[in-house]
């Protein structure tokens, strides 16, 4: 099974503003994989992106926290694919005990609505 090297720990800035205090990484696939995703201390998070009806049946924060500044993470800095970064998210959230019901939920509003998210932070190029 994947995990994460060390516990999440951040810091509120101010409010949905949250940053790590430091970094973690996140083993890919497995325990012992080479696939590795680190993020750095003082990334910038907004923890989960709850979409409004979602935001009934999910909050913004719970167990799934440490999954949701990884996928914010990735989404981010799109050094992976979206389909991909979506279901490492749904890996870090398995592994991280999350009940089956939520991770579902929240696994398919990423990929219901996270497109626009996704474009907005693509790289701009110049031209």
């Amino acid at each position: 099974m994947s995990n994460f090297t060390d516990p999440l720990i951040l810091r509120h800035i101010n409010g949905n503003l949250w940053q790590t205090e430091r970094e973690f990484s996140y083993h890919v696939g497995s325990e012992d994989s080479m696939d590795v995703i680190t993020v750095p201390k003082d990334f910038l998070t907004d923890l989960a992106s709850v979409p409004w009806p979602v935001s009934m049946l999910i909050p913004k924060s719970g167990a799934f926290n440490q999954s949701a500044v990884l996928h914010d993470f990735l989404y981010t800095t799109q050094i992976r694919p979206r389909a991909a970064s979506d279901k490492i998210f749904l890996e870090s959230m398995k592994n991280l005990g999350v009940n089956w019901f939520i991770r579902g939920i929240m696994y398919n509003s990423v990929r219901a609505f996270g497109g626009l998210v996704w474009k907005s932070k693509k790289p701009k190029t110049g031209g």
